[in-house]
């Protein structure tokens, strides 16, 4: 039985993202203000931003590399 939730988060991945982060700014009053001015990118995040940090450390180039941490935030940790 296929489970129809799930055929509709896989459709719609952005609106589910527009979702957690409308939840996200009832909770915290001024979170999306902070996070567009602080972020570079002048975007939120998307699961889809991972997928080139994930195709790297599954290539051969990645052999070497060892206890690195690769942020993904747009740029939000290089703004104090």
């Amino acid at each position: 039985q296929v489970d129809q939730r799930m055929v509709a988060k896989q459709r719609r991945p952005d609106q589910r993202n527009v979702t957690q982060q409308r939840d996200a700014e009832a909770m915290v009053p001024g979170l999306n203000e902070s996070v567009m001015t602080r972020t570079p990118a002048g975007r939120w995040g998307v699961p889809g931003d991972l997928s080139g940090i994930a195709v790297f450390l599954a290539a051969p180039a990645s052999d070497f590399v060892t206890g690195a941490a690769i942020p993904c935030d747009g740029g939000f940790t290089i703004r104090a």
